[in-house]
């Protein structure tokens, strides 16, 4: 892995965001911050291997990949007499970051949760993970980077629960760093739920490691808009400048700026899933200009942010999702003929859905880096925030 940070925001108002340049394993270097696409046992959860160079190179090289979802099917025994998950699912030039929450089917449950391990909603039911247990996945999987094991919980626990996860979490560190393999690199993992105290607290901990970069975890489980900024900086001013950060929990638009502000450089989000199975596709400005095709209220389904192509309004629009784009779907592709595929439960629907919102999310990540080059991060970030602002209080008033 390598890792250096290239430029920080010189905008005005209190921005730690940064720009930099990561590569891990065989998969070339890319410019943060950046996004890990979410995969189903390392292959995305619609795109198909051949399709997958169709999205933006190198944007789309690094997975995000959950352990647990190999505790079901194919064994990691077999696995490792593969060669590893880059030989078994067959993508060499790709960096594959496993960790173990992935926010669609393997979901923390801190209540299950004790001193032996980290309890998980899995597709195999809710499972107890010890970190030897962990460890022997990663070490089957090999990927290129992984986090440690980690007990999150939700921001209404009481703060002896709290304690008690912060000082679990720095326990099993040190258990999976002991028993680390050979490859990859290891990210410490900082929990903390919604006190200040407690992040800071695990942060100072898991710097006194040998870690090569951070994992951010907590997040997305009931804590609110306003306090996480303070939840953020309370780990992100502790961090060593040089070492890199990834993010769980963070999806929408807002919430990757709130992110990117703190100064973090990697987003694990499931939010392109869950937008693509719910039949939505973005149509968001990359660049704070208006679509005036995409952004009209022309019906059910818009919220200036995405369109819901199940809607009836869209049964035959013959244009593309987004005029501009150059993904393969808006190419080739009309939003009457992904109606009538969501209508007739055609999985290439997914598929095409799925192309679209990854090309333009990447997009996004792209502008932002553009934007802290540029000086103009915070001007861009509020820009965004007032739009869907302005938006949601019109539909509130309408309604």
């Amino acid at each position: 892995m390598k890792f250096s940070v290239k430029a920080w925001s010189t905008s005005k108002g209190n921005s730690a965001a940064r720009t930099g340049v990561f590569q891990l394993g065989n998969c070339p270097q890319i410019e943060t911050p950046a996004l890990l696409l979410s995969t189903r046992k390392g292959l995305p959860h619609f795109i198909s291997p051949d399709l997958l160079p169709s999205l933006p190179i190198p944007d789309s090289s690094l997975l995000h990949v959950s352990p647990l979802h190999f505790m079901e099917g194919i064994s990691s025994k077999t696995i490792s007499s593969i060669g590893g998950i880059h030989k078994m699912i067959g993508l060499h030039d790709f960096g594959l970051a496993a960790v173990a929450r992935d926010s669609i089917q393997c979901l923390p449950e801190s209540s299950a949760t004790n001193k032996l391990g980290a309890s998980f909603e899995t597709p195999c039911g809710r499972l107890l993970i010890k970190p030897a247990e962990y460890m022997g996945i990663i070490s089957s999987l090999r990927p290129n980077l992984w986090a440690t094991l980690a007990d999150e919980v939700p921001a209404w626990v009481s703060k002896k629960r709290n304690k008690n996860s912060v000082d679990r979490t720095v326990k099993w560190l040190d258990e999976c760093v002991a028993l680390s393999p050979a490859s990859g690199v290891a990210f410490g993992a900082i929990v903390g739920g919604s006190d200040v105290e407690e992040r800071r607290r695990c942060a100072q901990e898991v710097v006194k490691r040998n870690v090569s970069g951070y994992w951010i975890g907590g997040f997305g489980f009931g804590e609110s808009t306003d306090e996480r900024p303070a939840l953020l900086s309370a780990v992100t001013d502790i961090l060593p400048k040089d070492g890199p950060r990834l993010i769980s929990g963070l999806g929408l638009p807002e919430e990757v700026l709130q992110g990117v502000a703190a100064g973090i450089d990697l987003f694990d989000s499931s939010y392109i899933y869950h937008l693509t199975i719910g039949g939505f596709a973005l149509t968001f400005p990359l660049d704070n200009k208006t679509y005036a095709s995409d952004l009209k209220l022309t019906g059910m389904g818009s919220d200036q942010t995405k369109i819901n192509l199940k809607a009836t309004v869209y049964r035959k629009d013959a244009t593309p999702i987004v005029e501009s784009c150059s993904c393969y779907t808006c190419q080739n592709h009309t939003k009457a003929y992904i109606n009538h595929l969501l209508n007739v439960h055609e999985m290439l629907a997914q598929i095409l859905l799925e192309i679209h919102n990854t090309h333009h999310y990447l997009g996004f990540f792209r502008s932002i880096r553009e934007a802290i080059k540029e000086g103009r991060f915070e001007q861009f970030r509020e820009m965004f925030v007032e739009k869907r602002r302005i938006h949601l209080a019109e539909v509130a008033v309408c309604a």
